[in-house]
């Protein structure tokens, strides 16, 4: 009898399957092969097959308890295994994988994936919870198969990252430049990471919530517009014109609110002329405004949450015919980041928007999310931490009213 055939007989047989199966578990983690095995509710076969290797009796009970060292040492004196119980079980299973070593190279392999990605988010503080995010909910590695592909599609997220906010652009022309495809952005596991991506920007659910309008409303507040009929302004009493097609219009709705469509500013390159512009957060101020003043209304655009292209139009154009701006927005840090992001493009000066009529307005609604700095008056981010309550425009409208009549 061979040393092979010995050692088939020994180990080889089912009845020895389970010791081998807990051996190669052991030496592919890399755990030392000390101590005992034990496998529960034995059947007589196995224990026999256990008698058989280590020459001797197996004890008695139900389990079944097996040393390692002891079968090692069994193996190299009979001559079955002359190295041992390891070269055995390759002898006879084939070779061991190194799972700790296969397991450092795959981690290896997903760090150089995400690494274009951390590079371009090293000096955007701003999307720090939402990287941490994607970690914690394994979503790029639940859309992507491994990290070869997972590389590719980070890559060309990073370089869309790079370019948001972007000041105006259509999608189509945004993934041309950004990822090297028009339709790129319009579907798959990059789609999904930028829009997401897209939603941390304009501090919203990092998840998307589903459905064309709110792709549409998300990409917009980043200044990519699917086309130029989904990105809209709502504005009441702007002055009109007689000249153009857009201040004709302006002036036959004098007194009510008028949704301006991206394609209707694009098409109007005059600037527009006005005084003081009041700009507010949502739309309810303007319905009020229509409600309570009609036609004697001063002008008023509203960003609807994160200004959208189309909003950034209109107010550029008013801003090049001289106008001057006044801003109030919810006392929330969503609201706080909207009011930032319109102070630095275009410059403005507070509409009860600031620490005194923070602290005048009544709430017991708590505030939360993440501070943002307030440049344009400090003490009301510092008002707002320590009072830590959410005003909403809807209660103070009373004196937003009272302003815009006066």
């Amino acid at each position: 009898m061979t040393d092979a055939d010995r050692l088939r007989r020994l180990l080889g047989g089912p009845d020895t399957a389970w010791l081998v199966r807990r051996v190669r578990s052991r030496l592919e983690r890399g755990t030392p092969l000390t101590g005992k095995v034990t496998l529960a509710r034995a059947t007589a076969a196995e224990r026999r097959a256990a008698e058989l290797l280590l020459g001797r009796r197996a004890g008695t009970g139900t389990s079944l308890s097996l040393s390692l060292p002891e079968v090692d040492r069994v193996l190299r004196a009979s001559g079955a295994s002359p190295d041992g119980l390891a070269a055995a079980v390759e002898l006879l299973d084939g070779p061991v994988r190194d799972l700790a070593r296969e397991n450092a190279s795959i981690a290896a392999a997903w760090r150089d994936a995400f690494a274009p990605l951390d590079e371009a988010l090293a000096s955007r503080p701003e999307l720090a919870e939402w990287r941490a995010w994607l970690d914690a909910t394994g979503l790029v590695r639940r859309l992507t198969s491994d990290p070869a592909e997972a590389a590719d599609v980070l890559r060309r997220l990073a370089a869309v990252l790079r370019r948001l906010p972007s000041p105006d652009i259509p999608l189509g022309r945004f993934a041309a430049e950004t990822c090297g495809h028009a339709h790129a952005l319009d579907d798959g596991p990059l789609a999904t990471l930028a829009l997401s991506s897209a939603r941390a920007l304009a501090d919203l659910p990092f998840r998307a919530d589903g459905g064309a309008e709110s792709r549409r409303e998300t990409w917009a507040a980043v200044g990519v517009h699917l086309d130029e009929l989904s990105s809209t302004v709502l504005c009441l009493g702007l002055p009109g014109d007689a000249h153009t097609p857009m201040g004709r219009m302006l002036a036959a709705m004098r007194g009510e609110p008028v949704s301006l469509t991206l394609r209707q500013l694009r098409r109007h390159t005059a600037p527009m002329r006005a005084d003081l512009v009041r700009i507010c957060e949502n739309p309810v101020v303007v319905a009020a405004a229509a409600d309570a003043l009609g036609s004697a209304c001063p002008p008023l655009v509203c960003c609807n949450g994160r200004p959208s292209t189309a909003v950034w139009r209109l107010l550029e154009l008013l801003a090049e015919g001289g106008a001057e701006f006044a801003y109030h927005g919810d006392f929330d840090w969503g609201g706080v980041a909207i009011a930032a992001a319109v102070h630095t493009r275009i410059g403005w000066r507070p509409w009860r928007y600031d620490a005194p009529a923070y602290l005048k307005a009544v709430s017991d609604t708590p505030l939360t999310g993440r501070p943002v700095p307030t440049p344009w008056d400090p003490l009301l981010a510092a008002a707002m931490r320590d009072r830590a309550v959410r005003v909403e425009e809807e209660q103070v409208l009373a004196g937003l009213l009272t302003d815009l009549a006066t």
